[in-house]
């Protein structure tokens, strides 16, 4: 007689991704987890625009693509019978584990096809939206979103029960001789570099890589960038720059990443994809993006964070400062020092990480810059690191934090949290000794 263990371990299992591209390469520590533990299939859903790179990334999983947005070209009555047919056939696999990982209608539609015994993240269960206890706390914690970080990669990996260690992700990345990368944009435009100040950051990047090829990377949208960057760089520069834009299907674009000694890169899903590579990432992090909740995941990459007060901001609403978080990025200190120019002061409104590795996760230490908010990550990570399980940490736990993540419900309405768990996560309060006279 098999145990309900034994059929976690033996049945096929299934990863439901359908976000952007950056999400996509963001599951890898999951999917890679279920991959070790299972003796049965790995299947993942995508987006239909997706399916091919998924298959590039994870060439030893299942992989089906549905219609999760509506594109040119396709009807609703079309993506209905292709959907359908996916479906079906989904639900004919018998899943002893599903791992619902976006919060949307689509994704809430698709978890109905299964035993909600078996789906962890998100679901719909009897006409209720609900969220298992690890996501709801990570909704929770947002309200901290500065003071908190857990890599996204991380947070999805911990969905499943035994995550295989962080180190073993990605390839620790290297320089491969080729040249320097540019990314011309993000997807919000808040989060991207003006053109010209890319050519100025990519000159001195060259200068303290001596590196001479440049590559500039983007969609056919970004191709007018591109020639801006052209336009702004010195004439060696243009002399030495192969502009990319809207010449690479997915396969062209892995090639492309493929053996740079740096990628120059905002928040996207490009610089996602050479962290894969094990392409060094050189991320500029503004506006509302976040390097502890998604910097470039694994070892030799560096982020230059905006350090402004209002930082991370949120993308929905509109910026009162002008976008004054883009200055740091154009200053003559910030490109002295990518340049390898001893002679500079640190950039005012900016911090400089390294990625770095606990047991955990990937994490970010600042070695540009003082960190406000260091010491409050660490807490946050120890009292998270203890609730995994995954080590003792021996740092102080924030009792404000305990709260605001921890809710009674956790344990009342059957969560895995006990009082007594969180009694010993939090140190008694101290008497005031004035107040005990």
């Amino acid at each position: 007689m098999s145990t309900e263990s034994d059929t976690g371990l033996c049945g096929p299992k299934l990863v439901v991704q359908l976000a952007r591209f950056g999400d996509l390469v963001q599951t890898k520590r999951l999917i890679l987890s279920l991959v070790r533990q299972s003796e049965s299939a790995v299947h993942l859903v995508v987006d239909h625009s997706l399916v091919t790179l998924a298959k590039c990334i994870y060439p030893d999983i299942i992989v089906h693509g549905v219609h999760a947005h509506a594109r040119p070209g396709v009807t609703e009555q079309d993506i209905l019978r292709q959907n359908l047919a996916v479906f079906h056939e989904l639900k004919e696999c018998q899943f002893s584990e599903v791992y619902n990982l976006n919060f949307s209608g689509l994704n809430m539609a698709l978890s109905t096809l299964f035993d909600p015994d078996t789906v962890r993240g998100h679901r719909m269960e009897q006409g209720q939206e609900r969220s298992d206890l690890w996501s709801q706390m990570g909704m929770r914690w947002v309200r901290l979103r500065r003071d908190v970080g857990m890599n996204l990669v991380d947070f999805w990996a911990c969905l499943a029960d035994d995550p295989i260690a962080p180190g073993e992700v990605n390839p620790i990345a290297m320089r491969g001789g080729k040249g320097i990368g540019v990314v011309m944009a993000g997807r919000e435009s808040r989060r991207s570099i003006p053109p010209e100040t890319l050519a100025a950051i990519a000159g001195a990047t060259t200068q303290g890589t001596r590196s001479d090829t440049i590559f500039l990377i983007g969609s056919s949208s970004e191709s007018g960038r591109a020639r801006a960057f052209l336009d702004a760089a010195p004439r060696k520069i243009r002399e030495n720059t192969t502009d990319l834009t809207g010449k690479t299907d997915w396969a062209g674009l892995i090639d492309a990443l493929t053996g740079l000694d740096a990628l120059i890169t905002p928040d996207t899903g490009t610089m996602h994809l050479a962290a894969h590579l094990g392409v060094p990432v050189h991320a500029l992090f503004l506006s509302s993006a976040w390097c502890h909740e998604t910097g470039p995941y694994g070892i030799g990459h560096r982020v230059w964070q905006s350090a402004e007060p209002c930082a991370p901001c949120l993308e929905s609403a509109p910026c009162r400062k002008g976008v004054k978080c883009l200055n740091a990025f154009s200053g003559r200190n910030f490109l002295r020092h990518l340049a390898g120019n001893a002679a500079f002061e640190v950039p005012e409104g900016m911090l400089g990480y390294v990625s770095a590795i606990d047991s955990l996760g990937v994490t970010y230490r600042p070695v540009l810059g003082q960190d406000p908010t260091e010491a409050s990550r660490a807490s946050f990570r120890a009292l998270i690191g203890q609730y995994k399980g995954y080590a003792m940490w021996d740092k102080p736990v924030d009792e404000r934090m305990v709260r605001t993540i921890f809710h009674e419900q956790d344990w009342i309405f059957g969560g895995d949290m006990t009082p007594q768990d969180i009694r010993e996560m939090v140190p008694a309060p101290e008497l005031d000794e004035q107040a005990a006279e």
